[in-house]
């Protein structure tokens, strides 16, 4: 003889149910809500006439979403962190990350973020605020990346000389050189991205053949004997 059904066990199964698919329903919401913010946050910056982030507000954020700005809050505490979200999602529509990168990896990734550049409505991407924090790690992440990638390959290289390989790499990667080779020497987007692979390629070529920057003379401490 089967026993009666215990109150707070099978009893109950139809309202733990009901809750479970209630939850996962409003996740789902939630994250479509979030995915509506991000996408609506890149969609302004690719029309930013100049390369701003400042214009970035949770209310013109919360407009071009379409949903209020107690919203946006809900799922960006702060600015910063929209803007993180923000600047993410743009490296996702660049083919981009910097998580990682190995030295074969960074002229390809190079090209696609120049790749993206005519999506922009900015018309010069050379002065960014530095005062933007997404901006800043984002350049900081870049740098991490190279001394990264370069690290299986010197190890029996300075810090010194290390640093020189993936400040050259990062000067290149940059988007001032792609736009002076365009203002300057008249490179369309293409000759400017080939140009520059072209050189990274040699670079990287170099490095893996061992063939480093020439350190200069140390710093004399001033505490040394004969030292200021």
């Amino acid at each position: 003889m089967s026993g009666a059904a215990t109150p707070g066990t099978e009893g109950n199964e139809p309202a733990r149910q009901k809750r479970r698919y209630d939850s996962a329903l409003r996740q789902e919401r939630a994250a479509r809500t979030r995915e509506r913010i991000v996408a609506a946050g890149s969609e302004l910056v690719h029309g930013f006439p100049v390369w701003d982030w400042r214009e970035l507000t949770f209310r013109a954020v919360a407009e071009a979403a379409g949903v209020g700005e107690r919203t946006v809050y809900r799922h960006f505490p702060t600015e910063r962190a929209l803007h993180g979200a923000v600047m993410r999602r743009l490296e996702e529509e660049a083919g981009v990350s910097y998580d990682g990168v190995g030295l074969d990896d960074i002229a390809a990734i190079t090209e696609r973020s120049f790749a993206t550049l005519s999506s922009f409505a900015v018309p010069r991407f050379s002065a960014p605020d530095p005062e933007e924090p997404s901006l800043a790690a984002q350049d900081q992440r870049r740098r991490d990346a190279l001394l990264g990638a370069l690290a299986p390959h010197t190890t029996d290289w300075s810090e010194e000389q290390r640093q020189m390989a993936a400040a050259i790499l990062d000067v290149l990667w940059n988007v001032p050189s792609y736009e002076r080779l365009m203002s300057k020497w008249g490179f369309d987007g293409a000759r400017s991205t080939r140009a520059i692979t072209w050189a990274m390629n040699l670079l990287t070529e170099a490095i893996r053949e061992g063939h480093r920057p020439e350190e200069g003379p140390a710093e004399e401490s001033p505490d040394a004997p004969g030292g200021g």
